[in-house]
């Protein structure tokens, strides 16, 4: 089956009218839709979900199916109860350890039984709206997977049901023989719509700007995309590069770098990483440096030695600086101002600074704007930028 590939925001962005048509069709009466979302390990698939209920104001409810061992943890214990008729002939299921209490008010059995499930406890107090996600899907065994068809078709076991306004999204790997995961019959897969979760650069580049990753490390990934596989993944690459960054000289370091390396991402990314460094291409200046040195002939100096000039000019170094200025200024712009020493800098960048190509600087200008326009439309008031933006 043909899957639709997204990338962490394109997810979010689905997510979010999926919810809506939830919503949309619960008023009708119907059942809200699952969604399964496939990826290789350390895509960012949960954590994609979980942002997104944060930023939505929805509860959280996350079960790790592969490591939950009791059934009932999961669908909730079963019960026996006995229906009770009052003299008014007024009927109730009542259970066993309840019956002698309604028995005083004037209830008698009528000999039928039936099983029931308690509510589990992960969902008994949960208000309305929230993402439950089953994690690790179809890495849980079979008993789990068959017990929630009903739970994902239905939103309801037995029993007991989700409240109002929640959403099922299912977390799994591909079965390409590269995971220990259960295949999908046809009757699961119709329980749910699937999309496959991709890794993006630009994405993960700015994903890293606002979790504080080493901007060294940003930028070899910049430089080496092509370095995410299913073997090194981004999470690896995470704790690879989290493990390094308290690290001031990468080059006095190399041995210890090319250890810490191979134990998380393997010999051949490490030896890329170290190539890097000898290369010297982890002291190209930071977005932070140029956004706020205050001697202007030094940044634009840094910015001309790192890129170049003439035959000698590094279009990918300069499409690395311009993605990490535009990640970098609008972090920043999120949870400060941006000061006019910052608007005149960028104003330097983007009319008279021959580190960057009119193409890069019209995709700066675009981006800054397109992201955050309130602290940046300040921009709009150089004549030479205008003519750019509006061109």
């Amino acid at each position: 089956m043909s899957q639709v590939q997204l990338n962490v925001e394109e997810l979010k962005g689905f997510l979010k009218h999926i919810v809506g048509n939830n919503q949309y069709i619960q008023a009708e009466g119907k059942v809200p839709v699952a969604i399964n979302v496939e990826g290789d390990a350390g895509l960012g698939k949960t954590s994609a979900v979980k942002q997104l209920a944060i930023e939505m104001g929805m509860n959280i409810i996350k079960l790790n199916l592969s490591q939950i061992e009791e059934l009932g943890d999961l669908i909730g214990f079963p019960f026996k109860e006995f229906e009770m008729v009052r003299e008014d002939g007024a009927t109730k299921w009542v259970q066993e350890s309840l019956m002698e209490t309604y028995i005083k008010n004037r209830y008698k059995p009528t000999n039928s039984s039936r099983m029931s499930h308690a509510a589990p406890e992960w969902i008994q107090g949960q208000g309305e709206g929230g993402f439950l996600i089953l994690d690790d899907y179809t890495r849980a065994d079979h008993r789990f997977m068959q017990a929630t068809m009903e739970l994902i078709d239905q939103q309801e076991y037995i029993s007991w049901k989700l409240p109002k306004n929640w959403h099922i999204i299912l977390t799994s790997n591909p079965d390409n023989g590269d995971y220990n995961v259960t295949a999908l019959d046809v009757a699961q897969k119709t329980r749910f719509i699937s999309v496959e979760i991709k890794f993006d650069i630009n994405v993960w580049a700015k994903w890293a700007e606002q979790v504080g990753i080493d901007g060294r490390c940003i930028n070899f990934m910049l430089m080496n995309p092509e370095v995410v596989t299913q073997k090194v993944n981004p999470r690896a690459i995470t704790t690879f590069f989290n493990a390094i960054s308290s690290i001031e000289k990468f080059e006095e370091q190399l041995p210890l770098i090319q250890m810490i390396g191979e134990g998380s991402v393997g010999p051949e990314f490490s030896s890329m990483f170290t190539m890097f460094i000898n290369n010297k291409m982890d002291k190209i200046i930071s977005p932070a440096d140029i956004m706020t040195n205050v001697n202007e002939a030094y940044v634009v100096g840094a910015l001309n030695g790192a890129i170049g000039t003439g035959d000698e000019f590094r279009a990918d170094i300069s499409s690395i600086i311009t993605t990490r200025l535009i990640n970098y200024s609008l972090t920043h712009a999120a949870n400060h101002s941006i000061s006019d020493a910052m608007i005149n800098r960028l104003v330097k960048l983007t009319t008279d600074c021959d580190a960057f190509t009119n193409d890069l600087k019209y995709y700066l200008v675009k981006e800054l704007l397109a992201g955050n326009k309130p602290k940046f439309s300040k921009l709009m008031m150089n004549p030479q930028v205008v003519k750019m933006a509006v061109k």
